[in-house]
């Protein structure tokens, strides 16, 4: 017993048909990439399956789901209410797990990581679902989507940078790279500070939300597709398809870690050109503003030296579309003399291996506004337990020292003395012991 019968529902169609059960498990992991209508979660199994079903031309159309169990049981997948509800004998898909890649004849030992968003809702008895679907997709239909980059990158952010700043040049004069003063216990600079009430402040533009809470509210989701994405590419030796610019899921995407990171160094970069323009006291508002506007999108749309000469806009694209930015060979070679780097970067133009470029955020500011914790409590205490960590090293970092004052003898430690990483072998170049006689 391995087919199903499987419900597919969007806002305007419900199609119903039987599959094989494995087909339906690749349905579930598909709605990793957040599908809105039957196209595009067909276009969204091309990830897991080298030639998909067109559900639209094997399935019938009908005015009601079909809740007659066949063979193995019954899925319905409800794009509109986001909800999965299974009876099956065959599996029962959760909101995150795997699921092995098909070619198209047959599914390969592959197995391929996926993370449903928290919204959907899995059940495992399809007359709760019928009770339950009809309210979901009300709720849902009374909250549209916002596209908040429209905010974030927009007229919004730079009306605020323009207004502070101003704000702050008429008070007194403003240095870019002030240093945090005793009146700014945040231990911010004047423009930090600037950064951080622009990401902490609710908007009513945003629904009550503050811009941080916006950018987070996905990270976990989209870096995990990343993440899955690249192991995908890694092993097949061919990049996965991306999403559609036209999809549901690009349009109105969540935001991940490079972009939280690139946007991060927009925003210091227009707080620091309007208060470099302000300080010249040759500009109004309007025109500031615009002068923002203009700066904006050359910084976006060039190659920038911090990103590596990634460009922006670029990056933001690809993680929208839920594409690792991919390394050439020779340039992951950052030293000539390292034999793992000739290495990793030889295999890489031979087409025999890929590797990836990240982003990790490691010239933030060291503020709540500017981590990536949900709470301030949170952060706090990752604070707190950092600060522990750096004690004990400086203890065990004094009493070693003291130890080789003495003349005591150590134990070579690279985590004290890089100097121990030269008597290091990787694995990959280790001479292999011999065969046993």
């Amino acid at each position: 017993m391995s087919e199903v019968k499987l419900n597919l529902i969007d806002s305007k169609t419900i199609l119903v048909g039987t599959i094989h059960g494995s087909i339906g498990d690749r349905c579930v992991a598909a709605l990793s990439a957040e599908p809105e209508t039957i196209k595009e979660l067909e276009a969204a199994l091309e990830r897991f399956d080298k030639d998909p079903p067109c559900f639209q031309s094997l399935f019938s159309e009908r005015c009601e789901i079909d809740e007659e169990p066949y063979d193995a049981g019954i899925l319905v997948i409800d794009l509109a209410g986001r909800i999965v509800a299974c009876e099956s004998t065959y599996s029962l898909p959760g909101p995150k797990g795997h699921v092995r890649y098909h070619t198209g004849d047959f599914a390969t030992d592959f197995s391929i990581s996926y993370l449903v968003p928290d919204d959907w809702l899995f059940l495992r008895c399809i007359q709760q679902y019928k009770g339950t679907c009809r309210a979901r997709r009300k709720e849902r239909l009374s909250i549209p989507p916002i596209d908040a980059r429209v905010v974030l990158f927009g007229r919004p952010l730079l009306e605020f940078v323009a207004t502070n700043i101003q704000l702050i040049c008429a008070c007194r004069d403003l240095e870019v790279d002030d240093e945090p003063t005793s009146e700014n216990r945040s231990g911010l600079s004047p423009i930090g500070a600037i950064h951080a009430q622009w990401l902490l402040t609710p908007r009513a533009d945003l629904r009550n939300q503050a811009p941080r809470d916006v950018m987070l509210a996905k990270q976990v989701l989209v870096d995990s597709d990343l993440q899955s994405r690249a192991f995908q590419w890694d092993f097949q030796l061919e990049g996965p398809p991306g999403l559609s610019r036209k999809s549901f899921a690009y349009r109105f995407a969540g935001f991940g870690t490079h972009e939280w990171i690139v946007y991060y160094e927009l925003v210091r970069f227009l707080l620091e050109s309007s208060a470099a323009l302000s300080a010249a006291d040759t500009t109004d508002f309007a025109s500031l503003v615009s002068q923002l506007e203009t700066l904006k999108d050359g910084w976006l749309n060039e190659p920038n030296a911090a990103f590596d000469g990634h460009v922006p806009a670029i990056i933001i694209d690809n993680e929208r579309r839920r594409m690792p930015e991919a390394m050439g060979g020779r340039s992951m070679v950052v030293d000539e003399d390292c034999p793992v780097c000739k290495m990793m970067g030889d295999e890489a133009e031979a087409g025999r291996g890929v590797w990836f470029w990240h982003l990790d955020g490691c010239n933030m500011d060291d503020h709540f506004a500017f981590s990536r914790f949900v709470t301030e409590k949170e952060y706090l205490e990752n604070r707190v337990q950092m600060e522990l960590m750096h004690a004990e090293f400086d203890r065990k970092w004094k009493e070693r020292e003291e130890r080789i004052a003495r003349g005591e003898p150590v134990d070579p430690d690279p985590f004290f003395d890089p100097s121990a990483l030269d008597d290091f072998t990787p694995f990959a170049l280790a001479d292999p012991e011999p065969p046993e006689a």
